[in-house]
């Protein structure tokens, strides 16, 4: 199929790429023309990341809950951090809307996306449905809707005064609110170039699937696991253009978690722990083991204020905020959240950088053409990349490869198998050139496919320059070179 773009370019969709194997019944002649070597330098690409916190489910910054900055001034310095590649709001449910029938986002939103903007990074959020934070003076549920969705004691903690009050999710005056509100959040940012992923809005404390070892409000487990699998489609069937993530915390509360996670993963969600080292096996077990095409964000709270001066260091020297962070490369992870202290992570990574610098040169998937191989073949040439993946995680959705003349006039473009390539593994695909194309230079780029019709330029990460358009430019051989191989 052929496409015109807006720049008058002939764009040549080849669909899947033919991937293998690939013999040699007719050798008419070949060469490796091109090669890569790693690069070591931090890439900045769609689903992969350092993650700051613009806001987490205390509120913004220390100094600005303690009025000691503005919201601005706090955004302002962490997106100005040089290795933060993505804002993160995780707020609760009356930050965004205050009254039926519309959005009222809290100023953080509007904050958090001039932000990215101004510095080039991405944004992703959370609506927490409940959290224990709040309590007991509100609920993360707005205020609009109290006295119409029935409130359950689950209990108190040991060493507390009050109990904590869950909504009855299953109530219709809950799940009518619910459906309004799914609503009104895709309809504002589904699609939205600026947004990087969106976790899926789950039960309990922190939207997280769990209310600790407390009770749940539900009257059995059946009604419970209903009520959570009918509002996770409903978000999967509304979210189309943007990636959901959903929690792997187990079904420690009995309302279905897991049931949750199996059947969201299985219609290609993300995966996200909110915590790495005090993990459930289960956990550690369904991240590591996803599938290759499915991004993993992780972060871990327990020292997300980055005091340099509680650091514990193990025998080998290495912190406990490095311990955890480097964690994540073990099981594959995409993102690492830094949180929402900007001038202490700034002082840590100052002092003891090895963690962080390591996440910018392992996290995610780090691609690069390792060979190119020009071949002739049916009156033209066969172009031949095998594409080699130095990060820790597969490619999260369909990376399209695109060859194209210097001038832009006509692009060839087709697709890898998806989550290709996977870590420290090599995939080979070709595409047929135009007969005019040898002895010329082209240029060979990719994109990410992260949903269906929603794809976002890739950077090589090769040691080789590359273009200003982040393209690499490959010289072909002219069919008059006399230095062919043919044979081996």
């Amino acid at each position: 199929m052929e496409t015109e773009t807006a720049a008058s370019t002939n764009v040549i969709e080849l669909g899947r790429l033919y991937q293998g194997p690939f013999q040699i019944e007719q050798d008419n002649g070949w060469y490796t023309i091109f090669m890569t070597t790693p690069s070591s330098e931090p890439i900045r690409n769609p689903g992969m990341g350092l993650i700051a916190y613009a806001w987490e489910e205390n509120g913004p910054s220390l100094n600005a809950r303690n009025g000691l900055e503005t919201i601005e001034e706090h955004v302002e310095q962490l997106a100005k951090l040089p290795y933060v590649d993505v804002l993160y709001i995780r707020c609760d449910w009356r930050h965004v809307q205050t009254e039926a029938g519309s959005l009222n986002l809290h100023p953080i939103w509007e904050t958090t996306l001039r932000a990215a903007e101004k510095h080039g990074l991405r944004v992703a959020f959370r609506i927490q449905l409940s959290s224990p934070n709040p309590q007991p003076q509100r609920l993360a549920m707005p205020d609009f809707l109290i006295g119409q969705v029935p409130l359950v004691n689950i209990g108190r903690f040991p060493g507390h005064d009050y109990d904590y009050l869950e909504p009855r999710y299953d109530h219709p005056a809950f799940q009518a609110a619910f459906q309004e509100l799914n609503e009104l959040l895709a309809a504002r940012f589904d699609g939205d170039p600026r947004i990087e992923f969106v976790d899926l809005m789950m039960y309990g404390f922190w939207g997280e699937g769990h209310t600790n070892d407390l009770k749940n409000p539900f009257p059995d487990y059946a009604t419970a696991e209903h009520t959570f699998m009918r509002m996770t489609r409903q978000q999967i069937e509304r979210w189309k253009h943007t990636p959901l993530a959903v929690n792997t915390q187990p079904d420690i509360s009995q309302t279905g978690n897991r049931i949750v996670r199996e059947y969201a993963m299985n219609e290609a969600c993300w995966v996200r722990t909110d915590s790495i080292v005090l993990d459930e096996p289960e956990q550690i077990e369904a991240i590591a083991n996803r599938s290759p095409w499915t991004a993993a964000v992780i972060e871990d709270g327990y020292y997300r204020h980055f005091k340099l001066s509680s650091l514990a260091f193990d025998t080998a020297n290495i912190d406990v905020i490095a311990n955890s962070m480097l964690h994540a490369l073990d099981i594959g992870g995409n993102y690492w959240g830094l949180w929402t202290e900007a001038a202490a992570i700034a002082d840590y990574h100052e002092r003891y950088p090895a963690g962080i610098e390591t996440l910018r040169r392992r996290l995610g998937y780090r691609l690069r053409p390792s060979w190119i191989w020009q071949r002739k073949r049916f009156g033209t040439d066969e172009l031949v990349v095998a594409l080699a993946n130095d990060g820790v995680s597969g490619v999260p959705g369909t990376l399209w490869l695109e060859a194209a003349d210097p001038e832009g006039t006509v692009k060839l473009r087709g697709k890898l198998d998806k989550g290709s390539p996977i870590p420290g593994k090599v995939s080979l695909a070709s595409m047929i050139l135009p007969q005019d194309w040898h002895g010329k230079e082209i240029r060979l780029a990719l994109q990410l496919e992260v949903k269906p019709g929603v794809c976002k330029p890739v950077q090589w990460a090769c040691a080789q320059p590359t273009e200003p358009d982040g393209s690499l430019a490959i010289r072909l051989k002219d069919h008059s070179d006399t230095n062919w191989r043919c044979g081996v």
